[in-house]
C-alpha cells in the first residue's frame, strides 16, 4: 500500500450471501462487493450505460448482468463486455479478507463520481486516483 491509499473495512463477509452482492457508500460513491465463494471482488456500482445498480445484478462466474437494461461488466476489470459501442468500464478496487471483515483499498483524497476515460483496457482499467488489481 503506498501513502496515496488505505485499506478500509467495508463489511462482514458473512452479510454477503455466495454469488451475491452489497453496495457500501465510500465518500460520494456506492461500490460494489461480490461474493464469489472463494474470493470478493468490488466495482463501481453504477453501470456506464445507464446508471444501474450493479449490485442488484445477476453474477455469473466473474460477470455481473445490469438488471436495468443487460450490460455485462466483468468483475476483475470493471470493463463492460457486450457493448456495441465505444468501450465502456468502471472501477475495479483491489480487495482483501481479515478476520472475517472485508477490505477495499481506495484513495486517502475522497472519491468522487467521475466521468469514465474514454478508452477502457482488456485487463485493468486506469482510473486516476485508484489502484487497479493485479490479474
Amino acid at each position: 500500500m503506498s501513502e496515496t491509499h488505505r485499506w478500509i473495512r467495508t463489511a462482514r463477509c458473512e452479510d454477503i450471501p455466495l454469488r451475491e452482492a452489497r453496495s457500501v457508500r465510500m465518500a460520494d460513491r456506492d461500490i460494489a462487493i461480490f461474493n464469489l465463494g472463494d474470493r470478493f471482488l468490488a466495482i463501481d456500482n453504477r453501470c456506464p450505460h445507464k446508471g444501474g445498480p450493479l449490485s442488484d445484478g445477476i453474477v455469473s462466474g466473474t460477470t455481473v448482468v445490469c438488471p436495468l437494461h443487460a450490460a455485462k461488466v466483468n468483475l476483475e476489470t470493471g470493463n463492460v463486455l457486450n457493448t456495441s459501442g465505444a468501450p465502456q468500464c468502471v472501477a475495479a478496487f483491489p480487495t482483501r479478507v481479515e478476520g472475517g471483515v472485508v477490505l477495499l483499498e481506495l484513495p486517502i483524497q475522497p472519491l468522487a463520481e467521475e466521468k469514465m476515460p474514454g478508452v477502457c483496457v482488456e485487463k485493468t482499467v486506469q482510473i486516476p486516483g485508484t489502484i487497479q488489481p493485479t490479474l
